[in-house]
């Protein structure tokens, strides 16, 4: 029985319906679910992975002009020499009584790129890293509440904006989010405001004197208007409060560093992830002296902090960056993209709207059937041997010829989903169920 419903739906769907009975909620990642794709449909696990290719669980080939891996490989999977350094370390020993050297290196590195800050606490997650960064923030400014925009991890600081307003986070993270398991008396302690209305957050910290934290990703789905980081800015100093960006996403894909960078606004504290190892599991948080020491006021201690791979991937990934300035690359590739998905939406005459920074960069169509268009989109590329959905998280690894054949796939689909705004029914092509809704953000 095993073996025909294997044959049917593919082994990695035939895996992950055993994981579903063994796993809550299948994954341990929300955007890597396959309903979030393709439900029923969807490969769902990888055997092998090289530059922008994946291999199933029955070998079949794919190329990835989806998320990259959530948005962690900007040098493309299997980075040879990111992949020789962590090799070497695992040779040497990853774990000891001892700590390793390259955490204090990697530590050197990260200021010497952010001259605004000077010290460095490392995690290997993003979700840890803005607990991290709170639990410190809060500490050095002695007061609890915190306004937050942007997507920030699942730990109770955050989540806790649902407590007393059970829509807080519906443009930061999912509509409808049930903060189920986080204590109650949290509720109010964190304050959701909307990216680029300076007036909402003016409003949070003229009614809250125990403000201490402002926390919010430079920017994501667009840009800030001229003026706004900077009045934010303004409003932390003037208030004595802890501006951190959260940059765990933002961070080396527009230039060699934070997005903020880009926009000469400095925060007191900023945290790096995902990209920052190239797949290996590390994320830093970066700060002011005088925010940072604050940690040595409260407790903030883990075993695997410590081990060896991630921060020596962080310093290959830093090195091979800089050579190759990726940052380059990718916004280049990114707009390339973006600008045709636009050219496709005019010839088709679709109400499409694209986002995101260049080499994060998404579409959607205007509709009320969008979810079914996106599944018959993701259904028929896959048939090509092609993972897609309506995002590109871009690397050094896509080339031209890359781009050339996804578009050369993509356009008779645009041709389709006009037929389907015509009146042609597409449920009637889909081959299951429509995929869900994924992250709404405020930026």
């Amino acid at each position: 029985m095993t073996n025909t419903i294997t044959s049917t739906i593919g082994t990695g769907q035939a895996l992950y319906q055993k994981a579903k009975d063994l796993i809550p909620g299948g994954t341990m990642l929300l955007s890597k679910r396959p309903e979030m794709f393709l439900p029923e449909k969807w490969p769902s696990y990888y055997s092998k992975t090289k530059g922008c290719k994946i291999w199933d669980l029955d070998d079949k080939e794919y190329l990835d002009m989806c998320i990259m891996g959530i948005g962690t490989n900007i040098l493309g999977y299997g980075n040879e020499r990111v992949d020789e350094a962590v090799k070497e370390v695992v040779t040497k020993g990853n774990m000891s009584t001892l700590n390793c050297p390259e955490e204090v290196a990697l530590a050197e590195r990260l200021v010497q790129m952010h001259p605004w800050a000077d010290m460095v606490r490392f995690a290997r997650t993003g979700g840890e890293a803005n607990a991290v960064a709170i639990r410190i923030a809060r500490a050095a400014a002695g007061r609890d509440k915190v306004a937050i925009c942007g997507y920030h991890g699942w730990h109770d600081w955050y989540l806790s904006t649902n407590l007393s307003d059970k829509e807080g986070l519906d443009g930061h993270l999912l509509p409808g989010l049930n903060p189920a398991g986080v204590p109650k008396n949290l509720a109010n302690t964190t304050l959701p405001f909307n990216y680029n209305k300076i007036e909402e957050l003016e409003k949070i910290v003229a009614e809250n004197p125990d403000l201490g934290v402002i926390k919010m990703e430079v920017s994501r789905n667009h840009g800030p208007l001229p003026g706004y980081l900077e009045a934010v800015r303004k409003i932390a100093t003037d208030n004595n409060i802890i501006l951190i960006f959260d940059e765990c996403t933002s961070g080396f894909r527009q230039t060699f560093g934070g997005l903020h960078k880009m926009y000469g606004v400095e925060p007191d504290m900023a945290m790096f992830g995902k990209a920052l190892g190239n797949g290996y599991a590390i994320t830093a948080i970066v700060g002011k002296k005088e925010v940072m020491q604050a940690a040595q006021k409260t407790f903030i201690s883990s075993t695997f902090w410590t081990e060896r791979i991630g921060p020596t991937a962080a310093l290959a990934t830093l090195d091979v960056m800089e050579e190759e300035k990726s940052w380059e690359t990718i916004t280049m590739t990114g707009s390339k993209i973006t600008r045709a998905w636009k050219n496709l939406g005019e010839k088709y005459e679709l109400p499409l709207h694209t986002a995101g920074l260049p080499s994060l960069t998404s579409f959607s169509i205007k509709s009320d059937n969008w979810l079914a268009y996106k599944t018959y989109i993701t259904q028929e590329m896959l048939k090509k041997g092609i993972l897609a959905s309506n995002a590109v998280y871009v690397s050094v690894a896509h080339t031209q010829e890359h781009i050339d054949r996804y578009f050369a796939e993509l356009e008779p689909l645009f041709k389709d989903i006009k037929s389907f705004e015509e009146g042609r029914n597409v449920y009637d092509l889909l081959e299951g169920p429509v995929s869900h809704g994924g992250f709404k953000r405020l930026n």
